[in-house]
């Protein structure tokens, strides 16, 4: 039997039909399980007769044989018949009857039949690049950075550039604030701000990331100083804890840290590999960020392409892959 196609392109409707002794066996097979498992009065476990468990468990054993057949008879008639569901079936006119085949008739979506015509014509620039100097010594200086080294500061205070390692402690500012006489807060949100707590942060006195409050606080900070500021977030903060809202940090500075990087030199070259100079370090990072861009301009100019395919032809796509897409960013947020 071939399948039925209905008036959209992507659906089809397959008839399917178990023999009756493949039903036989199956339900057999669960009424020995239930056998085992069943505890009625006056029966021991595993001796309750085949005729009981039949009738007193019949329609939760019809519905277990639906679930174990109908799935693998609809994959094995859907091979049979040469097509291939991109969703799952809907059965419909289950017929379930003792000695009898089991028939159903299952719905379920393909992907649409494609004739592309006219792709030998089409072309797509791949968008022109250039790497520059600049470009691959700013690589090197995060190479440069990624094998820092940090040693103890002695003798003065926190400076610009320099780091301090601290213990911080932080709560919202609402939080010190009572609460209004309904017994919640005068704020939407701040039920949901919670106090942050870390150990062992290193924050760059004046670095580009640094917030000024901290940098303002902390300079001129020695070991063992505590400071107490607060902190206003930008509502753009990627941190929900903190967007939007003022928090009043305590600050134990427990030791001063200053950054050295690797001298530029041979020595640094041969640490990062196979390399006998910084030149052929250079030569090995402009070759990486050519291999990049060729890679990102090529997906680029496929893009185009597919697009412009998908603009001269019409086809129908199937409901379950754009409810999968839809799942998909949903997830993703």
């Amino acid at each position: 039997m071939s399948p039925t196609e209905t008036k959209d392109s992507v659906k089809r409707e397959i008839q399917v039909e178990i023999p009756a002794a493949e039903v036989a066996r199956e339900t057999d097979s669960l009424i020995q399980k239930y056998q085992k498992l069943a505890r009625l009065p006056g029966f021991r476990v595993g001796h309750v007769p085949a005729s009981i468990i039949r009738q007193r468990f019949a329609e939760d054993i019809k519905s277990e044989v639906v679930e174990a057949l109908v799935p693998r008879y609809f994959r094995r008639e859907a091979e049979k018949l040469g097509v291939q569901p991109v969703s799952q079936p809907q059965v419909s006119d289950l017929h379930i009857h003792d000695g009898e085949p089991l028939r159903f008739k299952a719905s379920f979506e393909i992907m649409p039949e494609l004739k592309v015509e006219g792709y030998k014509e089409l072309r797509a620039e791949r968008p022109q690049f250039t790497i520059t100097d600049d470009e691959v010594e700013e690589a090197l200086a995060s190479l440069r950075e990624e094998r820092a080294t940090f040693v103890s500061i002695e003798g003065r205070p926190l400076g610009d550039g320099d780091f301090a390692q601290v213990s911080l402690h932080g709560k919202p500012k609402e939080a010190d604030q009572p609460a209004a006489s309904s017994g919640t807060s005068s704020k939407p949100g701040v039920a949901e701000s919670q106090p942050v707590h870390m150990d062992d942060v290193l924050v760059e006195i004046a670095g580009k990331t640094t917030m000024p409050e901290f940098t303002e606080n902390l300079r001129g900070a020695s070991a063992g100083d505590e400071r107490t500021f607060e902190v206003t977030y930008p509502e753009d903060t990627s941190d929900k804890r903190l967007a939007g809202k003022t928090f009043t940090y305590t600050i134990m500075v427990n030791s001063l840290k200053q950054k050295n990087l690797p001298e530029l030199d041979e020595t640094f070259a041969k640490e990062l590999g196979d390399f006998a100079n910084l030149d052929e370090v250079r030569k090995k990072i402009r070759e990486g960020l050519e291999a990049e861009r060729t890679h990102a301009a090529e997906h680029v100019a496929k893009d185009k392409l597919v697009a412009e395919l998908v603009k001269r032809h019409d086809f129908e796509v199937p409901e379950a892959l754009v409810d999968r897409q839809i799942d998909i960013r949903l997830e993703r947020g």
